[in-house]
């Protein structure tokens, strides 16, 4: 199936590429072990502007560097000292805009993610939660600035059909701090049926 090309990464306006995420096909493999997942859950981020990003007012740290890179490569942090949180970076060198990918819909490699989990069984909720579908699909913060293009990480769009009135549009979690702009409508979320 075809990844997604550099174009759709470095396009403008993250709140669409948030959008348009839902629905394509997370991939990893790590350690020659095969996991994909359907994202069902995004947040945008709108870099300098949006008090929630971390490259408010133009951030730049060791952390944060990945973000203004080119659009096309994963940024992977870590949250709370123990969860890694996968990002796709979007837009053009130097605009530091990002997008969360908060859940996923289990597809494949699922003795994997049960290996990586602890769990003894999958289900459509399994991987919601952005911790919990990182966790799954192996994609460690020591994987961040991994091009999206390449054989680790990867997206792919496998035609499946996301119409824009089945997208629910709220408030991104745990961004209070952010003030107004915790109240942006930046998380996008739909039911698909495998």
């Amino acid at each position: 199936m075809p990844k997604l090309s550099q174009s759709f990464y470095t396009r403008k306006d993250v709140v669409k590429i948030s959008k348009e995420l839902l629905g394509k096909v997370l991939c990893s493999c790590i350690d020659g072990r095969l996991t994909e997942a359907v994202i069902v859950e995004t947040e945008a981020y709108a870099g300098v502007t949006d008090k929630a990003s971390h490259a408010y007012g133009g951030r730049r740290t060791k952390r944060t560097e990945v973000m203004f890179w080119q659009g096309g490569c994963a940024y992977i942090y870590l949250c709370y000292g123990m969860y890694s949180l996968f990002n796709v970076v979007t837009h053009t060198e130097g605009t530091p805009h990002a997008v969360l990918v908060r859940g996923a819909i289990p597809l494949t490699g699922i003795d994997t993610m049960l290996q990586r989990t602890g769990k003894q069984k999958v289900n459509k909720n399994s991987l919601i939660g952005p911790g919990k579908l990182s966790k799954a699909l192996g994609l460690h913060f020591s994987f961040t600035g991994t091009p999206l293009g390449g054989d680790l990480i990867w997206i792919e769009d496998r035609g499946i059909n996301v119409p824009a009135k089945t997208i629910k549009a709220t408030q991104r979690i745990g961004v209070d701090y952010a003030g107004e702009d915790a109240l942006l409508p930046y998380r996008f979320t739909t039911e698909i049926k495998l």
